[in-house]
């Protein structure tokens, strides 16, 4: 299954970053992108449970697109966020249910994420999923 263009250019960044410390560095400077969250959304509705930092989505269905907004109190957890945010974003629910998570392999990070990271990531991704699957018809 190939990815939606927009992953696919997040992938091959990564791909592209000769080192771990690279790929850490590109991560941290997502999490600087991502724009600020509003407090009033971190409610327990947009909270991804199962992340041992803070984290918060939130989707709206804008014109069939899917527009999300995410923070973590965490900067690695916030740039995995931020990295779902920019690959996810403008895309329609059934497109978001068609992706599986194993592209985050790809790019290399999950080498050096540990395992309750790498785990944050997936119930991230699974939160994103679940949000734009709700609008799905």
């Amino acid at each position: 299954m190939s990815l939606p263009p927009s992953l696919e250019r997040i992938v091959k960044k990564f791909q592209r970053a000769s080192s771990n410390k690279l790929r850490y560095e590109q991560l941290l400077w997502y999490a600087k992108k991502l724009p600020d969250f509003p407090e009033s959304e971190k409610i327990p509705d947009n909270k991804v449970y199962g992340c041992q930092s803070q984290v918060y989505i939130t989707a709206q269905l804008d014109d069939g697109k899917v527009v999300y907004q995410g923070d973590s109190d965490a900067q690695l957890v916030k740039g995995l966020v931020a990295l779902l945010i920019e690959g996810l974003n403008g895309l329609s629910p059934e497109e978001i249910s068609q992706i599986a998570p194993d592209f985050i392999q790809e790019t290399g990070l999950t080498v050096s994420l540990t395992p309750s990271r790498a785990n944050g990531f997936y119930n991230i991704f699974q939160l994103m999923k679940t949000k734009a699957n709700s609008w799905q018809t």
